[in-house]
């Protein structure tokens, strides 16, 4: 299957997602309610997507010969995290696959320098930032920065991992050991009320949707719980819905996207970071809109006409970690309350097990 792809692709055809955690089974579950066969490729055997997919390769995400698989397998391939190697990109379409999001948005978000030079180009409003590649460099970068700031390994790092805040030049050493000497960026900190997100997509013939914004919290740098539709006024969602059309046009976006936002003083909106998948503040779409964050992407990268956004409920969405899946009996008698659980084996703290959406009416 692979030649370029008859779009739009009609039920029966066949997606891959490279990776196997849960947004790749809640993407799998999406598109089979739409008629689609999914093949999962990841590394470990048994993932939660896998068991949820037609079918799985177990390989890793460099491996050729299970790429080669992959690439025979499907009409179109996507992916449910940002850090797939850019190489595994750049060979699937090298075996004449088509894979969406393109190359162009995973290298951006994979290197928070780029990430943020890229958004600067475009002018989309972000705090300031300077690069760091040593000592040197990083001495320069506080000298202008200044601190407080935060320095962020440039590369993976996820839920505050990698991250070190320099609260005095004289920390600025001290913080660069703490993330392993690796490539950085040190950012100016954003003095914001509060952190919002807009979960958008892009369809192939360039139409843009946008959700609700969301109203998200967090614990020592982990997503606890999102609520959405964010109270924002007018101004706010005007801004986000520019912000992430900017983003999707500038990158020729396929699929869906979630931008971080803050909210500073007077209702400006800076973006911290945007991901080219669909998106932990975006899981409340599940059972408050018309069309979720998931069938959504599918009906992206599959060609189809986007799916109205709007928003059925008002929804609480709190991360399940560790053994908190346990209260499974407790939470499924609470009338308001939806269970998404993720089929993961041990319970580890701080692991992501499921979420639940409490539903409440929209209010006025």
């Amino acid at each position: 299957m692979t030649a370029s792809p008859a779009l739009p692709l009609p039920p029966g055809s066949t997606l891959g997602i490279l990776g196997g955690g849960q947004l790749g089974r809640m993407l799998a579950q999406a598109a089979s309610r739409l008629g689609f066969d999914v093949v999962i490729l990841d590394p470990e055997e048994n993932s939660p997507a896998g068991r949820v997919a037609a079918r799985q390769i177990v390989g890793a995400y460099d491996d050729r010969w299970a790429l080669k698989r992959l690439a025979e397998a499907c009409h179109v391939v996507t992916y449910e995290f940002e850090n797939v190697p850019a190489e595994t990109v750049a060979e699937l379409t090298a075996l004449g696959c088509e894979v969406a999001p393109g190359a162009r948005a995973l290298a951006a978000a994979q290197d928070r320098v780029a990430e943020k030079t890229f958004l600067a180009e475009i002018g989309v409003p972000t705090v300031a930032f300077a690069p760091v590649d040593d000592e040197e460099s990083l001495l320069a970068a506080v000298a202008r920065i200044g601190a407080p700031s935060l320095l962020k390994t440039r590369r993976e790092g996820y839920d505050g991992k990698g991250q070190a805040w320099i609260q005095r030049p004289g920390d600025a050493i001290a913080a660069f050991e703490k993330i392993g000497r690796q490539p950085a960026i040190l950012e100016a900190p954003a003095d914001f009320g509060r952190e919002l997100s807009v979960i958008a997509a892009r369809g192939r013939n360039g139409e843009i949707v946008c959700y609700p914004l969301s109203d998200n919290h967090h614990e020592g740098g982990v997503l606890r719980r999102t609520i959405a539709p964010a109270k924002a006024t007018p101004g706010e969602r005007d801004q986000a819905e520019a912000i992430a059309a900017k983003i999707l046009t500038a990158l020729d976006y396929v699929g869906v996207i979630g931008v971080e936002l803050f909210e500073l003083a007077g209702g400006k909106l800076l973006v911290n970071e945007f991901a080219p998948r669909v998106h932990n503040t975006g899981h409340w779409t599940q059972d408050g809109c018309e069309v979720d964050q998931f069938e959504q992407h599918i009906r992206a990268v599959a060609g189809w006409p986007l799916g109205p956004t709007a928003p059925l409920a008002r929804v609480e969405m709190t991360n399940l970690l560790g053994p908190e899946a346990d209260a499974w009996k407790k939470l499924a008698a609470e009338p308001e309350t939806r269970i998404h659980l993720y089929g993961k084996g041990e319970a580890r703290a701080g692991r992501k097990m499921g979420h639940v959406n409490r539903l409440r009416p929209l209010e006025g």
